[in-house]
Parts: structure tokens; sequence; C-alpha cells
């Protein structure tokens, strides 16, 4: 069903006060202490709050029952509602069982009377036991999560991946409990909503259960805006209505519009049914053998990460606790992130802020790469799963695509299976047949990988794309591929700033080495992979490098991932490409590290996270490779507004004197993409790109920009540098001057040469932009943003991979 923000004549209130927990034996009764315990949470989170754990320590919770209790207070019949309960779970009311529960996925609603005061306990078995129990075993092993018998149980993988996760247990109530009181003469069971766009029209209708104990029912009205529309009555508990909204502002991806969002609400006598907001768009997939979304007649390239939870430890489902990530990936221009099958369904708020800001959602369905059951009794579990769910986000115009769930059907390919047993008819059938009735405005994909003859090629459908990473590919392996969707791709360790793990040495460290992200089984981990490219980028022996200066391989550690990724992502959104989007694993990290995040476990940006930024800038400029062709310029511009730009070339010797340097104002038109040899713009031949080797290279740097014409304040910019990523360091004349306004401390840079990858160093200040190429005679501005609360005066350096030194600066208070 919608959700019922507000209905006049109902009471819901939180059970959140007053918890208390006790663990115990299995089948054993409380009878120790009883711990303070949030709720919604998780028992990690009360015995972190209690001091009693910390992440990475073992916490054996699967082998313990866990009792939860408080008192409860009422003089009427109610419900008792539970969003969810991890996992295997019973309440008990006044010593009386009401409720069993094997999902941590499934909402439950139970009916009770209140008379004076009772005792509510929860109790959340032991699961290990239950996973021992599980009968039948799969087509096929998997290594990705532990043990087996996870296939049958329905709970979140996080905790049970030992190759990048810690080993949380995810137990409790991580999910609002709630108490609903009916009072009135109107009772709303559930709301259906739709809103689509035709044309440019936009078309609401709503569809609502609901009983009247009144005499004959009143009238009722749909609201949208200031727009209403009648509601009818079309049975004693059914209402109807159906509204057009003429040349309706549409809702659009934070990168091509704005998102706009229209309040709706139905009343039915003196009763308002607030239903929230929700937006108008229209989403298709494009026709073809791979894959890409047009929405709004628009095809959109789709660029972001995949997305864990914002603390593995407590998986909270607030807006609180959602809104600085979700942020943080609207600010690198991600306009999609997907929430994969290994992790949990996120929260109404978490959908509340991705409709608002603009983030499209890639939404799997919590399976991964097992065999599941394929008994009715499981199906009907997993219906009811999807079912719920998807009533509850049926209004979010974020939604992008539905998926059943993560590399099952690669799981089985890769393992050899013949092609008749790669498909589940809990993805073909079950999933799919709910995604159609609740949802046939959202694209469905069976599985994350699938299409091709084989479930991961890259040249069909959906790929997960580890050419380029896991599997050592060069660069050019990006375009080789013929990438259609990565929906997932680009897994680094991606090194985090100093100090990010506390007291512990980068790399050589066994703690370190413990949380950097591997594959089960594989004799390899993916700081392996990330020194791989830091030998094929930058020329040095990462090895040496560790053993000769640690600081210099820690600060190439940082910037290589990063400058990969641009790479690749300037391949896939090039003019011409084939590409219809890419997702980064992963978003955030899930405890501090080198993990694959981009932003660590705090919330801080990494370097990669940066270089990502530049990547995904709605109005851009690419530089490919074109060989004997030479030098390509992709200018783009996905927004609804014209820009008019200045594009400005320059070849720089020793990153410094300018052989050529050559400009011209362009018009880049509303949601355009143009290709333009550079040659073009020269009058004389000059080979940018070193393809013909006419003598020594004249040039070591090519910078291409597109810059405001009356501020001259840079839109976008782009590198080429013929000879790779290798680098001679040098005195650049790196100056740094701090800066004060009503606004808060800026950075202005500036350098005599060419600085590559210019980074901050500052306890208590972090830069808003760094980890970029600075062209000589420039000057960029840099905002700095306070680590914490006591953060006062900057003092701190600014650093240059090609630097032979630093430059200090300090503020005055």
């Amino acid at each position: 069903m919608a959700r019922l923000h507000a209905v006049t004549g109902r009471s819901v209130t939180p059970l959140s006060a007053g918890w208390e927990l006790c663990v115990t034996e299995p089948g054993a009764t409380p009878g120790g202490d009883w711990l303070p315990a949030p709720v919604p949470g998780t028992v990690a989170q009360a015995l972190r709050e209690a001091g009693l754990y910390r992440l990475g320590e073992p916490l054996p919770l699967h082998d313990r029952d866990v009792w939860y209790r408080v008192r409860l207070t009422g003089d009427r019949p109610c419900t008792l509602r539970f969003h969810g309960l991890a996992t295997v779970a019973e309440v008990w009311l006044d010593g009386e069982r009401i409720l069993s529960s094997a999902s941590m996925f499934q909402r439950h609603d139970v009916p009770v009377t209140l008379r004076g005061t009772h005792a509510l306990h929860m109790v959340f078995r032991a699961l290990n036991p239950v996973l021992k129990a599980q009968k039948g075993r799969g087509r096929w092993p998997v290594r990705l999560a532990e043990p087996a018998g996870l296939r049958a149980v329905r709970t979140t993988l996080l905790g049970h991946m030992p190759g990048w996760c810690p080993p949380v247990p995810a137990v409790g109530p991580w999910r609002p409990v709630e108490l609903i009181t009916e009072t009135g003469p109107l009772r709303v069971r559930s709301a259906d909503l739709r809103a689509t766009l035709e044309g440019r029209d936009g078309r609401l209708t709503l569809a609502l259960a609901a009983e009247w104990s009144g005499a004959a029912p009143p009238p009722g009205w749909l609201e949208v805006g200031e727009a209403r529309a009648p509601l009818r009555w079309t049975g004693p508990s059914d209402l109807r209505g159906d509204i057009r909204l003429p040349e309706v502002e549409p809702w659009w991806p934070h990168s091509h519009g704005r998102p706009a969002l229209h309040a709706v609400r139905a009343v039915v006598g003196d009763a308002r049914i607030d239903l929230g907001r929700t937006g108008f768009r229209r989403i298709e997939p494009e026709p073809g053998d791979g894959f890409a979304l047009r929405i709004n007649g628009e095809r959109v390239f789709c660029r972001g990460a995949c997305w864990s939870s914002p603390d593995i430890v407590a998986l909270p489902g607030t807006r609180d606790a959602y809104a600085p990530w979700l942020e943080t990936a609207r600010q690198a221009g991600m306009t999609m992130l997907r929430v994969p099958g290994i992790a949990a369904y996120e929260s109404d708020a978490f959908f509340d802020l991705c409709d608002e800001m603009g983030i499209l959602v890639w939404q799997d369905f919590m399976f991964a790469n097992f065999d599941y059951p394929a008994d009715e009794p499981f199906l009907d579990g997993a219906r009811r799963e999807a079912a719920q769910f998807l009533d509850r986000v049926q209004a979010s115009p974020a939604l992008a695509v539905l998926c059943g769930g993560s590399e099952a059907e690669q799981q089985a390919a890769m393992l050899g299976l013949p092609r008749e047993r790669w498909s589940q008819p809990l993805f073909d059938t079950v999933l799919r047949d709910e995604v159609e009735r609740r949802r046939p405005d959202v694209p469905y994909v069976a599985n994350s990988p699938t299409g091709g003859p084989l479930p991961f090629v890259a040249d069909a459908g959906v790929t997960h794309y580890y050419g380029v990473g896991a599997y050592l590919r060069p660069l050019g392996d990006a375009r080789r591929a013929n990438v259609r969707f990565a929906s997932e791709c680009l897994a680094f360790a991606n090194m985090p700033a100093a100090g990010a793990l506390p007291g512990v040495p980068a790399v050589h460290d066994p703690r370190w080495k413990a949380r950097v992200p591997r594959d089960p089984g594989a004799p390899w981990d993916f700081e392996d992979v990330r020194d791989h490219y830091l030998h094929s980028l930058y020329g040095v022996d990462p090895m040496l490098l560790r053993y000769e200066d640690p600081d210099r391989y820690a600060r190439l550690s940082r910037a290589v991932t990063g400058e990969v990724m641009e790479a690749v992502f300037a391949e896939w959104r090039r003019v011409g490409s084939p590409c219809g989007g890419g997702l980064v694993w992963m978003f955030q990290d899930v405890w501090p590290g080198a993990g694959w995040g981009v932003v660590d476990s705090t919330g801080v940006p990494k370097a990669a996270w940066h270089a990502l930024r530049r990547a995904f800038r709605p109005v851009q400029i690419l530089l490919t490779d074109e060989g004997v062709n030479g030098l390509a310029i992709h200018l783009l511009n996905e927004t609804a507004e014209p820009v008019e730009a200045v594009l400005s070339l320059t070849a720089l010797r020793r990153g410094e004197v300018p052989v050529l340097r050559t400009e011209r104002a362009v018009t880049l038109p509303p949601r355009s993409a143009q290709a333009v040899p550079a040659s073009s713009l020269l009058d004389r031949f000059i080979d940018l790109t070193c393809a013909y080797r006419f003598g020594p290279p004249t040039h070591d740097a090519v910078a291409a920009a597109l810059s405001d014409p009356g501020a001259g304040a840079p839109i976008a910019e782009a590198f080429h540098f013929p000879q790779g990523g290798r680098m001679e360091r040098a005195e650049l004349g790196l100056g740094a001057r701090v800066e004060r306004t009503a606004e808060g401390w800026s950075l202005i840079l500036s350098s005599r040469c060419l600085a590559r990858s210019v980074h901050v160093e500052d306890d208590g200040f972090r830069a808003e932009e760094e980890w970029f190429h600075l062209p000589p005679g420039t000057k960029r501005r840099v905002r700095l943003i306070p680590r914490h609360s006591t953060a006062v005066v900057p003092d701190g350096e600014v650093h240059a991979l090609n630097g032979l030194d630093s430059t200090r600066y300090r503020g005055t208070a």
C-alpha cells in the first residue's frame, strides 16, 4: 500500500522508548542483566552503546537468543505493527505468543485489545541452529556468503560475507515497532497510488480500501497541489479517483532537470489523508540487445555506485542517517544508486530523499548468488516480501529499475552448469509477476548480470564489468569490451586518507590486510589489483616503492584508482559509446580501511570520489585518444538549457611552456553530445597524441577546458598525457593562500607548472575539491570544510604528485 503519512482519525504511536534486552542461551528464560535497547535498532547497536562491543570484535549472537521487553498501556482494540524483525523471531503479549516470523524483510500487523498495562516481549532466536537444520542443497556451491543454509532463510547477507564485510550479526527489531489505533468513522486499510506521465500531461490514479462506519459515506476528493478531482465509492470499501494534470512539470534526475514533486492528498468528509509526494515521469528501457534508460523520452547515462548501509552495526533507516550520505552522492554527480541483493531494503526515508534529490534507484530484491528453494512456502514468502516492498514505494519516482537479485545466473554459469539450470522460478516468474502487478512503470531485470550468450558478457544486457579491475585488463578494454550497462564495475581497494584506520600502518600490517576486500578462495586481494594499475599507469614498482618511500606509495595509491575510474567513464560517456551506465562497486566502506568504497566509513570522500565527481559532470568535456585519427574532444550537455562557453585547448612542454594555445566560442544545445576533432581547432599539424612519432614529442600534456565566457571560470576540464601516467617530479611553484569570507575558509591555489593530483592535508579541515590537475597560470578557489566542531583555523599543506615538495598554509584567527 502507499505510505499513509497521516490519516485523520488514526493514531500511530512509535514504541521506541523503555525497551530492554537480555542475551541468553538458546531456549533459556531470561534471568540475567537487562540492558537499555534502542528500537528500532539492533542488538549489536545496543551493545556498542553500552560499551560492550566494538566493530571487528567477535559477537556470536547467532548462537544466542535475545529477549526484548517493554511495558505497554492502552484501553481499546488496536494493532501492533512490526516493520522488521531480524530474523527468526517471536512476539509475546502477557505470556501468550501472538506472532512468529522467519523473515527479516516482512512487515506484520497483529490485532490486540489492550486493557491497562501489559508486558510485551520479543525474542530473537539463535540463527545458527536454524541454519544447521535446513534440509536440501542448492544446485551449486556459493563462496560469497556462508553458511549454505542462508539460501532458505530470509535475512541480509551483510555480516555473512567474510571476503569484505565484518561479521556483524543483524539481530533485533531493526525497523520500527508501532501501536496503531483507529478513531473516527473512516478506516483506511490501504492506498494504491499510480503516477504516470502521458505525453506532457501527468495522470494520477488512486484506489483506497476504506470503511465508513457512520451513515451514508460522504463524497471524497483527490487533490494534487491545487488540482482536484472527485473520489467515488465504487463499493462498500472501495474509493477510486483519477486526475489529469495538463502540462505538468515532470520529475527528472538532478543531472537533467528538476526533480519536481507534487503533494497528494485525499479528503473524505472531514477526514484528510496525506499521501506524501510523488513525481510524474516516464521510464522506458531502450530497445536493443543492450540496456539503457530513457526518462521522459531522453536517453540518460546512469552513473553512480552500489550502496551498502550508513552503519552496518545499526542498519538505521532514518532521514538523519541517510541524508549526509545521499547528499555526498548527489554532490559527486551520481544519478543512480543500486541497492544490491546482498544488502537490505532501505526504509521510506531513503526513497523520500532520493525522490527529492533526483537520484535514481536501481533496486535488487534481497536475493544473491544462491540457488533458492522452489517450493511453494518459500516462493509465497518471497511474494509477500516483494509485494510489501513494492506497495510502500509505489509512488516513488526515483525507483528506476527493479532486479530479481545479484549474480545467481552468473554463479551457475561460471561453475559450468548447463544453460537450462541457470534460471530460477523466483526470478523469472514470482518477482517478475509482482513487479508487473504493482510497479508496471519500472523496468524489470531478472538478474544482475544477465543477457547475452553468457550472463556476464559485457556487450549485451547488463554486466558486472571487472575487465578493467579484477581481471587486470588494460584501460583500452573499457572500449574494446563494448560495455552496454555495468550495474557493477571498477572495484578497487580505495586507499583512505592517512590515519583513517587509527594506529594501524597502511598496507604491511596484518590488521590493515584483514580489512582489504578479497574474493573468498582467491590467492589475491584488491590491493594487488590496485598495485597492478599503479605499475601500469605510473611505471613504478609497487613493492619497491613501499620499501623505499611508503608515503609516496600511499599518495600514488590514493590517486591511481580515481584516475582509472575517470578514464573508463570518459570512454563510456564519449560520443558514439553504446554504454548506458556504470555503477561503481561500492559507494561507502562498511568499516575503516582500504575498502571498496569511494567514501570512507565515516562519510569522508576518498580521492576516487573526487575523480568520479569530475567524471560525472552533467556539462562535460572529455578527451579520447583515437590513435592516428588524433585527439577527439567530446562536449556533453545533459541539462535542459543551452550552455554558452569558451572551448580552449593547450599543449604544454614540461608542464609549463605552451607549444599550442587556441580557443573558440561554442554553444552546447540542451541534452546534446558532440565530438570535435582537436585538429579542427588548429591551423597547422601538431601530433597531439604522439601517434606518428616524427622526432621527439613536442609536449607532455594537453589540457582542454570549457569556461564561462563572462567570468572565465572553468565549467569542466580534461587532460591527456601522451606518455601515459608516468611523471617527472619538479619544482612546480605551487602557491596556496588562505582566505576567509562570510561562507567560511577557502584556499586560493596557483602553480607555475601543471600540478597533478593536487591534494590538501589538514588535521582540522578537508578540501571540498581535490585530487585535480591545476594548469599553470590559473587560480583555483577551493572551499575548506571543517572536519570537527573544534576546527578553528586552517593549518596544513598542499601537495601535488609531480611536485618535489609541499606548500604550507595557515589562516589567522
